[in-house]
């Protein structure tokens, strides 16, 4: 082959390789996951509500968002609250968040002798106790809020921070 040829196909090549490595990071970009996350104004509204709507009730608590990684994003100790009630919520946080499901229907489980559920509470962070409850968009989980210091009554505080955000959750 003369050289004339051989540097026709060596351009030609080059112009194949860059199709292929256009077409690698096309199908890279393609593979990549999207998804929302928490901001900390919606995070921050959800906890003073949450605290705010059992104060109203005579109960001083502690509220903790929780993100999509189960990192903490807000944090709050109420007023006259427990020292043990802002760990307490965090770990309800985390829980809800990890299992995608309320911390009353975890606990539930662990009551009825559930066995996976019995190992999965030895893992650090997670507890089996009502007042931890998902955050979703649609059917993706963002986060998780936990709330303790009101025995019986810390869900239906969570549940109104979550109302009061829910337009933004959409």
């Amino acid at each position: 082959m003369s050289e004339r040829y051989r540097g026709v196909g060596a351009l030609a090549g080059g112009a194949a390789g860059f199709a292929i490595a256009v077409g690698l990071a096309q199908n890279a970009h393609a593979d990549l996951l999207t998804h929302k996350d928490l901001t900390l104004a919606v995070a921050k509204t959800i906890v003073e509500t949450a605290i705010a709507d059992c104060k109203a009730k005579g109960y001083a608590v502690s509220a903790v968002v929780v993100g999509r990684d189960g990192e903490t994003l807000v944090a709050m100790r109420g007023d006259n609250a427990s020292p043990h009630t802002l760990e307490n919520a965090r770990r309800k946080a985390y829980t809800a968040r990890s299992f995608r499901q309320s911390t009353a229907a975890y606990a539930k489980k662990f009551a009825d002798n559930d066995p996976t559920v019995r190992q999965q509470v030895t893992l650090p962070n997670v507890i089996a106790i009502p007042g931890g409850l998902p955050i979703k968009v649609g059917d993706d989980i963002v986060g998780g809020v936990g709330l303790s210091g009101s025995p019986g009554v810390d869900e239906p505080c969570v549940q109104a921070g979550l109302d009061k955000v829910a337009d933004e959750l959409k």
